[in-house]
């Protein structure tokens, strides 16, 4: 699993400078925001932060981050884009830190390459302090995106889809005991134009659609 996200940084950097990819970014990021709301000096634990495009917004709103991924090359970009922030090599079901470390914990679509989705649930809600806030976002099952991206996994052994699991809403309230916020984001196709984008997202939000393929949830821990 590591090799294969050895192989990704520059193709998943690319892929966010494209037309669609850039509108895919600018709505993930402003969810991830809304639930998220960073301040200044907070710790902020990201989780599987890969090469850390997710958090960098977090950095520039003044939080202190502490990022851990299974992949050193994602860890390599990230520590270009914030060199003044801590980085490390660790696996998020078994975080090398104290209870309580951090005012929130951040996974930014890392939980559908693990298998055991509770135990890294559980990891992060455990270093995370009472009153902070944990926010996991995925990729969907419910989103037409998943079963394509299925098909891809069945046509080509090496895709990194052959390694994922695709949870549903309910799937991911389900790792929590108590009620937490559930959104999804990215209700429009792939080959869309960046218009039609903005305009689909808009009524899948008036109509309180749960089928996009970003999907994210966010509890408070008592």
């Amino acid at each position: 699993m590591t090799q294969i996200f050895d192989k990704m940084p520059d193709p998943y950097e690319q892929w966010f400078h494209t037309p669609l990819g850039a509108v895919i970014k600018q709505l993930e990021l402003e969810l991830i925001m809304k639930l998220v709301q960073p301040k200044a000096g907070e710790r902020i634990l990201d989780a599987g932060c890969g090469s850390g495009i997710f958090t960098e917004p977090l950095v520039l709103a003044g939080a202190k981050i502490t990022g851990v991924d299974i992949s050193q090359p994602m860890l390599d970009w990230a520590e270009k884009r914030m060199p003044d922030q801590n980085f490390q090599v660790a696996d998020m079901c078994d975080l090398p830190f104290e209870d309580s470390s951090f005012d929130k914990a951040v996974s930014i679509t890392a939980l559908e390459f693990i298998e055991d989705a509770q135990l890294a649930i559980d990891e992060m809600w455990r270093v995370t302090r009472s009153g902070g806030l944990m926010i996991v976002a995925t990729l969907n099952g419910k989103s037409p995106w998943a079963a394509r991206r299925r098909e891809k996994a069945a046509a080509d052994k090496d895709s990194v889809f052959n390694h994922a699991w695709f949870r549903t809403p309910d799937d991911l309230a389900a790792l929590m005991d108590l009620p937490g916020e559930i959104h999804t984001a990215i209700h429009f196709a792939k080959d869309c134009s960046p218009e039609d984008a903005f305009r689909i997202e808009q009524q899948a939000l008036e109509q309180g659609s749960d089928s996009g393929a970003f999907l994210i949830g966010c509890w408070r821990k008592p």
